[in-house]
């Protein structure tokens, strides 16, 4: 099958920002008093929603408390976050060839849409992105389809000529719940068979593997 338009997921997907997002718990942790948090854990929150992975990681649930962290580690993020992000070696390749083919490419990720932006800014042309749809842009982060459905939405596209892309079960669950295709691509911290519990169209070792479908 041929898709018209390719969402990803960011971290993960896209990128290896995990040296960042360990930085950044850390030194709120840390400074929290929890420090035997392991960086194995950490690295498995990566693709929930900062509220969540506190929540996960200390035990909390105060609302208020786990806000209160969210807005420490974006602190954090803005100094070490985007210079502890890397691309992973087929990633641009990947886009730019899917983009000569005619295809639509947008982003839906829990990280701020301006984060993602930036670090990218060095990489690709000026307005490559079809869109970008970050955490400041949704009422509901994913596994909930308000992201993918917004993009469609914006873009004029349909569920059927749409493939998500991402790395992580709650990808999988978000391109469930938008009735879109899923792809997973091997790069985090899932295993081929948990994602191969939800509905997929193929598992890939990496992005290089949508230039074959």
């Amino acid at each position: 099958m041929n898709y018209k338009t390719y969402l990803f997921d960011f971290d993960y997907t896209l990128a290896d920002s995990s040296r960042g997002i360990v930085t950044c718990f850390r030194n709120v942790l840390n400074r929290h008093q929890y420090t035997n948090v392991t960086d194995e854990a950490i690295k498995r929150t990566i693709g929930k929603t900062l509220e969540e992975s506190f929540s996960i990681l200390t035990g909390v649930t105060d609302w208020e408390q786990l806000t209160a962290f969210r807005q420490e580690y974006r602190l954090e993020a803005d100094v070490h976050m985007n210079v502890n992000t890397r691309l992973f070696p087929d990633t641009l390749s990947t886009l730019k060839e899917l983009k000569e083919r005619g295809a639509r490419i947008g982003i839906i990720s829990t990280k701020y849409r301006f984060r993602i932006l930036s670090f990218l800014d060095e990489y690709l042309p000026e307005n490559f992105l079809d869109i970008v749809v970050g955490g400041e842009d949704v009422q509901a982060a994913k596994p909930s389809p308000e992201g993918i459905k917004f993009a469609l939405e914006h873009l004029g596209r349909t569920p059927q000529e749409t493939l998500y892309i991402g790395d992580s079960t709650v990808d999988a669950e978000t391109a469930q719940n938008a009735g879109v295709d899923f792809a997973g691509v091997l790069n985090g911290m899932t295993t081929a068979d948990e994602l191969r519990a939800y509905p997929h169209r193929f598992i890939m070792e990496n992005l290089s593997g949508l230039l074959y479908i």
